[in-house]
């Protein structure tokens, strides 16, 4: 492997490195919550403590479990019990491990819950996950006007706290989810129909909360970061309708696809419902895909980079085309001088191939893998391309996404491997595989969607 291969492509995992660090919740959290005195800030409000009896966490997503501990330490020990903390987080497994706790925080942690809500790796609501959710509405039912309820939101959400909607049953919003993720639903989409679905998604959680004051700090997974779709909007009014989710259904023919007739009959039945009392609740995004980017282009211009950067504000098209895309630019990049950075933010979409075709993959190397097809011709010398989830996680594989580089295109030629066919048959874990080209970071804790670098230098002479 030629120097300038392994500069390029070292750079170009230190600035997604770089992105993912500036969005986990022990970077966000302080920024937006901390405590002066008598007086706790969350955002631009000033809470004063002593009009607080006690406070209560609840929540759930991807970054939750870190969430829940950096607010404990911003709290303090003291803080800790004199307001009796509490509370439960619905997290998926393999989340981090709680710091130790002093003798005198015991007394106030022993009731705070992290609960596991699914395995690791299986992005689907579960069992465990329901009975988490049940156990989130009872706590914030049992607030009084005098308790702060502090809600922790991150990507994921919405499958960590499954809570189906009297007549749905589990199998129901499963099937669902399923069936709309294969046909390539975006985000939008999906949660469209799941808010509507449940008791705890779309200011459900906003409705059960009787506390006087609710906070929610949010990590938002939504290009746009509208409110209503992070993890479905627990804690914000919904301003879509049972008839928007039947039209999302009905043009992805999940009736065809066998999706329970319980779920279109449950939608025509449903009435219009929202929040009320919304001036009980804030509403704060505390890191997006944008704050992941700017992170990595302030690396990338440290390295020596000229940078180019963009996060997408609005669901992106098919992986296959964002990837192609991107490595147009990339080819675009190689003819201008210097070495040079491109640093993107979104989320594509993946249609999937009938099960008997389909082979194992995920969005962020299904990207890679379409743009190493349109660099075949034209060759990859002095480019380095990535695609990954910030997540860690990327479809159901162990990996957060994939590589290229000239290495690794002249190594899947000397393995024979048909990137057009991997490309079709949704098979891009099975083609880096063997060519050691898979991002594995196991979870990083946080989810802002995905992350793509591109780093392009003519020659050794231009090396930063």
């Amino acid at each position: 492997m030629s120097r300038l291969f392994t500069q390029l492509r070292r750079d170009a995992l230190n600035i997604w490195r770089a992105g993912v660090k500036a969005v986990r919740p022990e970077r966000l959290v302080p920024q937006w919550l901390r405590v002066e005195g008598r007086t706790l800030i969350a955002g631009y409000e000033r809470i004063a403590l002593d009009s607080i009896r006690r406070i209560v966490v609840v929540g759930g997503g991807k970054a939750a479990a870190g969430m829940a501990e950096t607010v404990e330490t911003v709290l303090g020990p003291e803080l800790m019990v004199e307001k009796q903390l509490a509370g439960w987080v619905n997290v998926p497994a393999e989340c981090p491990h709680p710091r130790p706790l002093s003798q005198r925080e015991r007394g106030a942690a022993e009731n705070i819950h992290l609960h596991v809500a699914r395995p690791a790796g299986v992005n689907e609501p579960t069992p465990e996950g329901v009975a988490g959710a049940e156990e989130i509405l009872r706590l914030v039912e049992s607030l009084g006007p005098d308790d702060l309820c502090l809600c922790l939101i991150s990507g994921g959400g919405s499958a960590l706290m499954p809570a189906p909607a009297k007549g749905i049953t589990l199998a129901d919003k499963l099937a669902v989810t399923r069936h709309l993720s294969a046909a390539g639903a975006n985000i939008e989409q999906l949660n469209t129909v799941r808010k509507q679905l449940s008791r705890i998604k779309g200011g459900g959680l906003l409705r059960a909360c009787r506390a006087g004051r609710l906070v929610s700090l949010i990590i938002s997974d939504v290009l746009g970061d509208r409110l209503d779709l992070i993890a479905s909007g627990p804690t914000v009014p919904d301003r879509s309708t049972p008839g928007e989710a039947l039209e999302v259904l009905e043009r992805f023919d999940a009736r065809e696809a066998g999706v329970s007739t319980a779920v279109f009959d449950f939608l025509k039945n449903k009435t219009f419902e929202n929040a009320t009392l919304e001036n009980r609740v804030i509403n704060l995004i505390i890191g997006n895909n944008a704050t992941a980017v700017a992170a990595a282009a302030e690396e990338a211009r440290r390295l020596g980079y000229s940078v180019d950067a963009a996060s997408a504000t609005q669901s992106e098209g098919p992986a296959e085309e964002i990837g192609r895309q991107l490595a147009e630019s990339a080819l675009k990049m190689r003819a201008a001088a210097g070495p040079t950075c491109l640093i993107s933010g979104g989320e594509p979409v993946v249609k999937l191939v009938e099960p008997s075709r389909r082979g194992l993959g995920g969005r962020n190397q299904q990207l890679t893998l379409a743009a190493l097809l349109r660099l075949t011709e034209n060759g990859a010398a002095g480019i380095a391309l990535l695609s990954a989830g910030t997540d860690g996680e990327d479809g159901p594989t162990d990996a957060a996404g994939a590589f290229l580089d000239a290495d690794v295109m002249a190594a899947s030629r000397r393995a024979n491997l048909d990137p057009a066919d991997y490309l079709a048959r949704n098979d891009a874990y099975h083609f880096f595989a063997p060519l050691e080209a898979l991002i594995h970071t196991g979870p990083t804790h946080t989810n802002v969607c995905d992350l793509r670098v591109i780093v392009v230098n003519r020659g050794d002479d231009n090396l930063p």
